[in-house]
């Protein structure tokens, strides 16, 4: 019986996530798939109508409307456009809440947001009964002063659930008195038909990689906390294996990885790629044998707690374990949540023990066949957009079911 009523229930759900994530198309692909799996039911994404996702000097994003039947994307006047916290929209929300009259609504800008406290009251105030979730990435320890401390608690006391982004941001949602339901999913997935194994023979001839080199790959922002220093030393600790480092991506910290690898006398081993389109990344992927992202916590330097930053999540290990690609990563904040026993972990910023994660997947092809296959496995039933849709849609009936 419980059963039927919670099949019922998710077939006609219309639901409304509020998020700047959405104006870019691609993002969108998970809230498609989710609107598939609704028979009778509907996806709106309500986007901010410009965006400066870099700052304010930085050039916004112009967000245009989307209607394919069962998924809308609906642009909204708002305040802010570059500030998670501040955003929140004007009078246009309100027809989009009576039209959709939704049965859950998830604002995704954060706990201390104004868009989710805009919500909280609308919901109220129009009468729509609908379940409030927010979504979270924060995964470090902190302390609020009011008027942030009191905008938080109203949030959390009125929300019906909550989906953090990585175990230890469900953790502080919990040490920061949120009681209602509380699950861990990313925000976006990946697209296993892109992201999958395809060799690219032409594209490692341009880039002078011979047939028998092992290709150890990055693909990120090149800033000191990505860890680029303790891998060009480690890669430095094996100089008889015939391996290449790929770098792919751009940043401030470049210059610094370079003059590390002089100091090695290991430069003309790493090759430099400037950020390519999106649709591109799985090429680059399919040349590495190995992808490391080795992220570090920056911690305060007297009490060694971490202070700023520490990886959310690492999207970029989703996407090579798609293409089939062993991965390493440090166990900085999600990595080994995401990773799980689908590929190798090492103690951040321990060089010698990177180096010996390395040597393992250049000495062992059948560690590095087997992590291969299990890394793809474990996207497939756990991170693409569609098995992200049916999660969220299980949480969501969850919320609902009497």
């Amino acid at each position: 019986m419980g059963s039927n009523i919670a099949a019922k229930t998710a077939a006609r759900m219309r639901i409304l996530v509020i998020s700047h994530t959405y104006i870019v198309g691609l993002n969108c692909d998970k809230l498609r798939q989710m609107a598939a799996l609704l028979p009778d039911g509907r996806v709106v994404a309500g986007v901010p109508r410009r965006w400066r996702p870099g700052g304010v000097q930085a050039q916004a994003i112009q967000s245009t409307p989307l209607d394919e039947g069962q998924f809308q994307r609906v642009p909204l006047g708002h305040i802010s456009q570059n500030h998670q916290g501040l955003l929140c929209f004007g009078k246009g929300l309100i027809p989009l809440l009576r039209q959709l009259r939704p049965h859950i609504i998830q604002v995704e800008q954060g706990t201390r947001s104004l868009a989710l406290a805009q919500l909280i009251l609308l919901n109220r105030l129009l009468g729509l009964q609908a379940k409030l979730v927010c979504f979270t990435w924060w995964n470090l320890p902190y302390q609020l002063r009011p008027p942030a401390q009191w905008l938080e608690a109203f949030n959390l006391r009125h929300c019906h659930g909550a989906i953090a982004g990585n175990q230890a941001g469900a953790s502080i949602l919990q040490t920061h008195g949120f009681t209602g339901h509380l699950t861990v999913l990313p925000q976006l997935g990946v697209d296993e038909h892109r992201f999958r194994p395809q060799p690219q023979p032409q594209l490692a001839a341009s880039l002078g990689i011979l047939p028998d080199t092992f290709v150890v790959g990055y693909v990120g922002r090149f800033v000191p906390e990505k860890g680029l220093l303790t891998l060009v030393q480690a890669l430095a600790q094996c100089p008889d294996l015939p391996w290449r480092l790929l770098l792919l991506g751009r940043g401030p910290f470049r210059a610094q990885v370079d003059q590390e690898a002089i100091a090695h006398h290991i430069q003309h081993r790493l090759i430099w790629i400037d950020s390519v389109p999106h649709a591109d990344v799985p090429r680059y992927l399919n040349l590495m044998q190995a992808l490391v992202l080795p992220s570090e916590t920056a911690k305060d330097a007297k009490t060694l707690t971490a202070t700023g930053w520490q990886e959310q999540f690492g999207h970029v290990l989703i996407e090579a374990m798609a293409c089939g690609i062993p991965v390493i990563g440090s166990d900085s904040g999600e990595i080994p949540h995401v990773i799980g026993d689908a590929g190798l972990i090492f103690p951040e910023g321990s060089v010698v023990e990177l180096s010996d994660r390395l040597q393992q997947l250049m000495q062992s092809p059948t560690l590095a066949h087997t992590l291969a296959q299990q890394g793809r496995h474990r996207v497939l039933q756990h991170y693409t957009q569609r098995a992200l849709a049916q999660q969220q849609l299980a949480f969501y009936t969850h919320l609902m079911t009497p």
